[in-house]
């Protein structure tokens, strides 16, 4: 397992990060995802501790807050030492029936924390994340909330999951004008059947040095292997029940085809390739691996161990790149003899 420096700080975290959305089962939603109880968990988790992963994903939404009680558990059942794992969890969904049991607001976000450390049996949390973007709440009341929370030692770091790149960056500039504490990662969808974060968040990420956490890295099971167009789903699976995310599926379909290929040849399955391809992304600091069984983990965690060459990272890139689209195909146009420059200038 490989450890990568985590955003513009010196923590350092497991390139695969074990995700607990399966724990639980509380919820008409959650129980489609997942519903492994505290013994199969605490299983999970020692595997993965044991293959090296220390950094666990969470949030305060997952099964009505049993994810959280669930991980907590599991770490003091299998006693693993505070300092030797990074626990990260959400913030901004529903919590309660009140009004104000949601959202990030300085109300919501000082109540969330206080629940999830007392479920978590914890008396801090490594990553404390917004679960999205919350269209009431003034960018600049949640940044100093959390700021809040980063200094009374509630949090260590500080994330953000599900939002736009203009809404990030005006995040940054608030904290950096303020002096507060910023945002060191962002949690988002990204897989070889949907690169969308290419086009705008990516270059973000890369010229502010934030980590890239990926969630749904299997497009929801699409890209597991099961699915293509001579498969058809299985009922009761989570395609089927829960069809999310999106997913333009032919273009998903002929991603698989060359996914199935580079898999036979290497003896592998073709869920690695996917996890593969995102930990050869330079932008990807840890990607969240959720699982059923102990195999489902087994089998994700092999993949850290797959290596993709030049040409079939080629292969992959082509099938999946996304269309062109305004402005990226003019800067593109217009950019090109600046990176030429750029290029002939490293050159002796």
């Amino acid at each position: 397992m490989r450890y990568r420096q985590f955003g513009n700080t010196g923590l350092f975290v497991s390139e695969l990060c074990l995700g607990t959305m399966t724990f639980g089962g509380e919820g008409e939603l959650w129980s489609q995802i997942g519903d492994l109880q505290q013994a199969d968990a605490d299983k999970l988790i020692g595997r993965a501790f044991d293959a090296g992963i220390n950094f666990i994903d969470t949030a305060d939404v997952y099964s009505q807050g049993q994810s959280e009680v669930i991980t907590g558990q599991a770490l003091k059942n299998l006693n693993i030492a505070r300092d030797e794992v990074v626990v990260a969890t959400k913030v901004f969904g529903e919590t309660g029936p009140g009004v104000n049991a949601r959202g990030l607001t300085r109300y919501h976000i000082m109540e969330g924390v206080k629940a999830s450390l007392k479920r978590l049996q914890l008396d801090h949390i490594d990553l404390y994340q917004v679960h999205g973007f919350d269209p009431a709440t003034p960018i600049e009341e949640t940044v100093r909330a959390l700021n809040t929370l980063v200094e009374h030692g509630h949090v260590r770091y500080i994330g953000v999951s599900n939002w736009a790149a203009w809404q990030i960056m005006k995040a940054l500039g608030i904290a950096e004008r303020h002096g507060l504490a910023r945002f060191e990662s962002l949690q988002a969808y990204y897989t070889l059947a949907g690169r969308d974060l290419e086009r705008e968040i990516v270059p973000l990420l890369q010229s502010e040095n934030l980590g890239l956490m990926v969630w749904s890295p299997l497009a929801g099971g699409l890209l597991s292997g099961k699915y293509g167009r001579d498969k058809q789903a299985e009922a009761g699976s989570r395609r089927t029940t829960f069809d999310f995310p999106p997913v333009d599926v032919e273009r998903a379909y002929d991603c698989i085809e060359v996914m199935q290929r580079i898999a036979g040849a290497k003896g592998v399955s073709v869920a690695q390739i996917a996890l593969a391809w995102l930990l050869h992304q330079r932008a990807v600091t840890s990607v969240i691996v959720g699982a059923k069984r102990i195999d489902q983990l087994d089998d994700n965690i092999a993949a850290a161990e797959v290596g993709l060459s030049d040409e079939e990272l080629a292969e992959l890139h082509d099938v999946s790149a996304l269309p062109p689209e305004y402005p990226g195909w003019m800067f593109e146009r217009q950019g090109e003899y600046r990176r030429q420059q750029i290029a002939q200038s490293h050159q002796r």
